[in-house]
């Protein structure tokens, strides 16, 4: 006879919807993800629980939820893991850890319910679901909903757990070692790339997400926060690794002084007549992301188009770095040429950590002669090409 009425363990469940996943033709292309790093069902846990490899799932959880709850669960933690949430939005866990884990997850979630209009796969009770919040990134809604929380009083310490369908380990993600994170990096790349080629084969569909990464795009601010890292100078102690370039046209080799501290950037924003109220707002929300992200001591904001308009100074002794935004005076117009930038700064004798140029990239004549570290965030525009400094993309 055959048995029937067999009850499942919790793992033996976990395992089924899993493969019931794969199996799927809208998730193929998620197979290699969904089977990264160990997964396991553990009693200590009371959802589910990933440090961006590792999946843990609460027994008493798993059997509390149907299948299709239970598929909408390990597609959340997938999509954690194929996000890199727990790396690209670190910074964001150290201003405040509640806000950080509901912005993830406000942003996976909506997603899950518009590839699954079927219910195939559906969110359990207080899954975090906020239609305001469609087409934005985790950044844009943890600004958001952590004003809000400022504004009702909110401590905004890190660490809150929030009320969510799951948990997210930070702290965990942040004791792999550095080979560990490489080779999570590599992992997740390849499980991307192999999954978008089989379901190509298998003439399946490949999720709009699963796409966007497949794009050679990167996290600005990340790139900003290596950038910065890698050549801002102090004064805690001395190397001969990054010799002091002062010294360097006279044929002396000396040694620089770094510190972890940031210190002065020059932020030059353009405003020329390509600029919009749109791509104006845009450029002064990464202005604030880049003084929220990285604290400098020091910010001096220049607006330019095809000369300087603008000269602000914040930070110090100046106006406070949390009061750039809702008190600088954009001025702009005319043409864009970069070179008014280097020559005011020459003619001006401003020295800083380095250089960040905010513009769409649509420049009159070449990319300008700079004495120290420069990057360019550069606007809706692929055919940009610095021809000096690091570029990085922003997208509207």
């Amino acid at each position: 006879m055959l048995a029937v009425n067999i009850q499942l363990t919790a793992e033996q469940r976990v395992q089924r919807e899993t493969i019931a996943i794969m199996n799927n033709p809208r998730y193929i292309a998620l197979a290699g993800v969904l089977i990264m790093g160990k997964s396991e069902v553990s009693d200590d846990i009371p959802t589910a629980c990933t440090n961006g490899r590792d999946v843990k799932y609460g027994r008493a959880f798993v059997e509390s939820l149907t299948d299709a709850e239970l598929r909408g669960i390990i597609l959340h933690e997938c999509k954690h893991k194929l996000y890199r949430h727990l790396t690209t939005w670190r910074n964001l866990w150290d201003i405040d850890g509640q806000c950080a884990n509901m912005a993830c997850d406000y942003v996976i979630n909506l997603e899950i319910i518009d590839e699954n209009p079927d219910g195939f796969a559906v969110l359990p009770h207080g899954a975090l679901i906020n239609e305001d919040f469609r087409n934005m990134n985790s950044q844009d809604v943890f600004d958001i909903i952590y004003e809000e929380k400022q504004q009702n009083g909110g401590s905004g310490e890190s660490g809150e757990s929030g009320g969510s369908i799951d948990e997210h380990d930070w702290e965990g993600a942040q004791e792999m070692s550095e080979a560990e994170k490489r080779q999570l990096e590599q992992d997740i790349d390849s499980a991307i790339r192999q999954g978008a080629l089989t379901a190509g084969k298998m003439g399946a569909d490949v999720p709009r997400g699963i796409q966007e990464l497949l794009q050679p795009q990167v996290d600005w601010r990340e790139v900003l926060r290596e950038f910065l890292t890698s050549t801002c100078m102090g004064k805690d102690y001395s190397t001969y690794n990054r010799p002091n370039r002062r010294y360097m046209s006279h044929g002396i080799y000396m040694p620089s002084t770094i510190s972890e501290q940031v210190g002065e950037l020059v932020i030059a924003v353009d405003t020329s007549g390509s600029i919009g109220d749109q791509e104006l707002g845009a450029f002064l929300s990464e202005v604030k992301s880049i003084c929220d992200v990285v604290h400098p001591s020091g910010v001096r904001l220049l607006y330019w188009g095809h000369e300087v308009v603008g000269d602000e100074k914040y930070g110090g002794a100046n106006t406070p770095l949390d009061e750039l935004v809702k008190s600088t005076k954009p001025q702009g117009g005319g043409g864009t040429d970069v070179n008014c930038v280097c020559n005011y700064m020459r003619d001006n004798s401003i020295e800083a950590e380095a250089v960040v140029v905010l513009t769409d990239g649509h420049l009159f004549g070449d990319w300008g002669t700079w004495s120290m570290p420069l990057l360019w965030c550069i606007l809706n525009n692929k055919d940009a090409n610095p021809t000096v400094g690091k570029r990085v993309d922003i997208n509207l």
